[in-house]
């Protein structure tokens, strides 16, 4: 993995990260009022979720495929590149066929975090770093897309991690495939540079660079809906 995210970032050069993509890798039942539940309890603006619900009925959700997935995160420290991903994340893109706009939102396990190093792991876990005893999840929620080119655009959002909401954008190259079913998938691609003592980690912060790269590897599939998913989130 460690030289999976090291050749993913050289890929995407300094592209600013598009962020933390998607709604739901567990399959959902038309009418199942959990398409949206990981976000309705944070502080989104509901609008927002009755768009991915309508994207839903519109056949325009792509969910993550969290088996295929990756997302993960490098930062230089003296010892070399501490490298790092996450297992457990759920999420959605709203995008429609003429690409005009777009909407994501994303949740992440904190705990769910893997190194190479039992050590290195429990420190990023611990209350110097991500504390995920108190800050489980990493939260992304898109603002707008803007296309800058056929396959890439800039998506711009909120990232909320460690307690603390900052503006970020990223760059986003898109792909679309298809499976071996012959469903409809996108993959995308997407990196961008944070400062974490934005997010209030400082631990370390002589010797432990300030900046951290975020990359992502994501294939996601159109949701495939038969009947209307839920009317809409109360305002």
């Amino acid at each position: 993995m460690a030289k999976y995210i090291n050749n993913l970032f050289k890929k995407n050069l300094k592209a600013v990260l598009a962020s933390l993509l998607l709604v739901l890798s567990t399959p959902v039942v038309a009418g199942d009022d959990n398409l949206c539940k990981p976000f309705e309890d944070a502080q989104i603006d509901k609008s927002l979720i009755n768009r991915m619900l309508q994207a839903a009925d519109d056949g325009h959700l792509y969910r993550i495929k969290q088996g295929s997935s990756r997302m993960g995160f490098c930062v230089n420290s003296p010892l070399g590149v501490v490298e790092a991903e996450f297992k457990n994340f759920k999420g959605g893109l709203a995008l429609n066929d003429t690409r005009e706009d777009g909407h994501a939102l994303v949740t992440i396990d904190v705990d769910s975090l893997d190194t190479d190093s039992f050590v290195i792991e429990s420190m990023l876990k611990s209350e110097s770093f991500f504390d995920s005893e108190v800050y489980p999840e990493i939260l992304f929620v898109s603002s707008g897309m803007e296309w800058i080119g056929e396959k890439r655009a800039v998506l711009k959002g909120d990232l909320t991690m460690h307690g603390v909401t900052k503006p970020v954008a990223f760059y986003v190259d898109l792909l679309e495939a298809k499976d071996g079913k012959g469903e409809e998938m996108l993959t995308v691609k997407a990196t961008t540079t944070i400062q974490r003592s934005e997010f209030g980690m400082y631990t370390l912060s002589p010797v432990v660079d300030d900046r951290v790269s975020l990359c992502m590897s994501i294939d996601a599939e159109r949701y495939q809906n038969q009947e209307p998913v839920v009317a809409s989130v109360e305002e």
